[in-house]
């Protein structure tokens, strides 16, 4: 495992917004921030200007993406990598020993929301460690309450009460820790409501099994405040209005899981106006 942060580069506006992030990041867990491009170079250069320009593009926007965060974060260590061959093959080669993996998506799109493109969503779908999905657009500013300078907005943890793991609740305390934010844990349920014989209470059941859930992680993270809430209805739904009021949301992905990502993931990814952090677990 390497204790790195990978942010994957193409030269775009929208990787550039989420290598910011990722420098952001990195300065946060204190880790080192790696940018990667992947994709092959042309065999051979010509000695014309124009047609060899193509060749010295990816160094171009390496340099440039390096140079810009180097500028804004300067206690930051950045480091270039360029890596040969299919950027999604490249991208869960890196995503196999590094801590996590940082992509951007393409603008908002209306009702659509945001257009995450064929690769990022592999990426994701596909990945053994956590991906962050940025939004085109995102500012330091967005994280925070008031300014760049005020307290963080809190994190938000999506969790299935069903499937608790131990590496999805981590990352998202860390994650906590690392912002001095509150962590907000959101799980929902959809069995219905409707009288039964039993006299228990079905919200007061799940609350009483998420407080379960969360207690040891509680006493492990003391400083952290959390917050819990357990909410009927659709999960997508409510982690979407969770998100419009958080500096990240957090969500999980079972694997194996195959080539596509759940309903719930594939929804916030899309729609979420803060960055997504999509964790793995078994």
């Amino acid at each position: 495992m390497e204790h790195i942060i990978i942010a994957g580069i193409d030269g775009s506006a929208e990787s550039l917004d989420a290598a910011d992030w990722a420098a952001r990041e990195a300065l946060r867990r204190g880790l080192p921030l790696v940018l990667l491009h992947a994709g092959d170079e042309p065999e051979s250069r010509t000695g014309l200007p124009e047609l060899d320009a193509p060749a010295g593009r990816t160094g171009h926007a390496l340099d440039r993406a390096a140079r810009a965060l180097a500028f804004a974060h300067p206690g930051l260590d950045i480091s270039r990598r360029q890596m040969a061959g299919p950027p999604v093959a490249a991208l869960l080669d890196v995503a196999a020993s590094c801590e996590t993996v940082v992509l951007g998506s393409r603008g908002f799109t209306g009702f659509a929301g945001f257009l995450v493109g064929s690769a990022a969503l592999a990426v994701t779908a596909g990945a053994t460690c956590p991906v962050v999905l940025v939004r085109a657009g995102e500012r330091t500013e967005d994280e925070h309450w008031d300014s760049a300078a005020g307290p963080y907005r809190p994190v938000v943890l999506g969790i299935d009460l069903d499937h608790p793991c131990d590496e999805l609740i981590e990352y998202a305390f860390e994650a906590a820790m690392a912002r001095r934010a509150p962590l907000h844990v959101l799980h929902t349920w959809v069995f219905p409501l409707a009288p039964s014989g039993s006299a228990v209470d079905p919200e007061e059941e799940q609350l009483h099994h998420l407080a379960a859930t969360l207690n040891p992680w509680r006493h492990k993270y003391a400083d952290t405040e959390v917050a819990e809430r357990a909410i009927h209805g659709r999960a997508a739904h409510h982690l979407l209005m969770a998100s419009t009021k958080a500096s990240l949301l957090i969500v999980g992905r079972r694997i194996p899981s195959g080539p596509r990502l759940g309903p719930v993931a594939h929804s916030v990814i899309h729609h979420s106006l803060c960055p997504v952090a999509v964790v793995p677990h078994a």
